[in-house]
């Protein structure tokens, strides 16, 4: 078979786990790995040093003209997403972009547009579709266990470790990754937006910061630096753990990036509590909320039909959601009857979803019944619904979410 030629532009921890280095291993009979560009240097070689010296760029568009790639893996950071996504499609690649495709309307809509006139195509890695128990929650829905979807409760919380983590990076700042409600909500409106297979009408939403930004601790400027070690509940020192020291700590020449900023640094403006009441062209109503700073970290969601409820959820050991053993959807009919329904999820990274989606967007020629490769268009709702829910925070109203559909056609 012929390999297509790939390059990958970012090399950061997402970067590297999520896709170099299957890259160069697992995937390495259908992939030709010919290329990688980081803004920092440093960082762009040591991951070519992970993954068989693949050859590092200096120059986005250098690496375009030269290696002619027939697909460009976009794992950079969220507010440069489109301007690679939109270069390379006009240069006649495919575009596998890490998610959030975007940050904005603005952005999505330029990205949109741009695909339609190159004829190429965007595929944004919404890794939770493949995880077994979500693909389980959509093939009981899709059945018609519980009949018609009218409501759905949803809510997300974040420990006080993997939360704090977003307001210590460049992720703490709107401008950078259009806050939690777009750069880690984009994951749950995205599945969400999946089980209903319907498109977000309009919504209201309130957000505020309670725990991070400035609060009025004492404070200094980044961990590694202050005076507070000893007292901060959030001191972390990143040169305990061996990615950390290396890709960021041993790059800050590069750039001046710090990964362990403060996280009642003034600069914060992101949220770290928010709720959004969401309605569905459906019909069906949504109320997510998301916070990122529980005492334990996981998910719970509650399901309700016509003819029954679902009531599903995880409780995570680890960041990536690896750390989870047996999770159980509890399925309510209406004659009173109970099925507890036992998924396996303890399979990998993002409870077995990234391997899976690996393989769907890697290899390919796999059925898909559940519909779980995500497109532009996919990554567009999620991200609006996240855009609109910022804007709706800002002017204190209901509005309606962006149809964006018509740019596809």
């Amino acid at each position: 078979m012929t390999k297509k030629k790939y390059v990958i532009v970012g090399a950061g921890g997402r970067s590297l786990y999520m896709f170099a280095k299957p890259m160069a291993t697992e995937l390495q009979d259908y992939v030709d790995f010919r290329g990688v560009f980081d803004t920092n240097r440093t960082r762009a070689k040591l991951l070519s040093e992970e993954c068989g010296q693949v050859p590092v760029y200096a120059d986005f568009h250098q690496m375009l003209a030269e290696v002619q790639p027939d697909v460009v893996v976009v794992a950079s950071t969220d507010y440069t997403h489109h301007f690679y996504i939109i270069e390379s499609l006009e240069a006649g690649c495919d575009v596998i972009s890490e998610k959030p495709m975007t940050i904005d309307e603005e952005k999505t809509r330029a990205i949109l547009e741009a695909e339609r006139k190159s004829g190429k195509k965007v595929t944004v890695t919404f890794n939770l579709r493949f995880a077994p128990y979500f693909a389980k929650v959509k093939e009981l829905i899709q059945s018609g266990a519980i009949g018609d979807v009218y409501h759905i409760q949803f809510e997300w919380f974040l420990d006080r470790d993997h939360g704090a983590d977003y307001f210590r990076r460049w992720h703490a700042e709107m401008k950078n990754s259009g806050g939690l409600l777009v750069h880690k909500s984009t994951h749950h409106f995205d599945i969400i937006n999946w089980w209903l297979a319907s498109r977000p009408k309009q919504l209201q939403a309130f957000g505020a910061r309670r725990v991070y930004g400035d609060q009025g601790q004492p404070k200094g400027e980044r961990c590694m630096t202050c005076e507070y070690t000893t007292t901060c509940e959030f001191y972390k020192d990143i040169t305990q753990d061996p990615f950390m020291d290396q890709y960021y700590v041993g790059a800050e020449h590069e750039d001046g990036y710090w990964r362990d900023r403060c996280v009642f640094d003034e600069r914060i403006d992101i949220y770290d509590t928010m709720s959004v009441n969401l309605e569905y062209t459906s019909g069906a109503l949504l109320n997510y909320s998301l916070v990122a700073y529980s005492p334990y970290e996981g998910w719970k969601a509650v399901i309700n039909g016509s003819n029954g409820r679902l009531e599903v959820g995880n409780v995570h050991r680890s960041a990536d959601m690896s750390a989870i053993e047996a999770s159980t959807i509890t399925h309510h009919r209406l004659d009173g009857t109970t099925e507890l329904i036992q998924v396996s999820t303890q399979m990998g990274g993002h409870g077995g979803g990234d391997e899976k989606l690996r393989k769907a967007i890697f290899i390919g020629d796999v059925e898909d019944p559940l519909g779980q490769q995500a497109n532009s268009l996919a990554g567009a709702d999620s991200c609006l619904i996240g855009a609109t829910a910022n804007r709706s925070i800002a002017e204190g109203k209901l509005l309606q979410v962006p149809d964006l559909r018509s740019l596809c056609q």
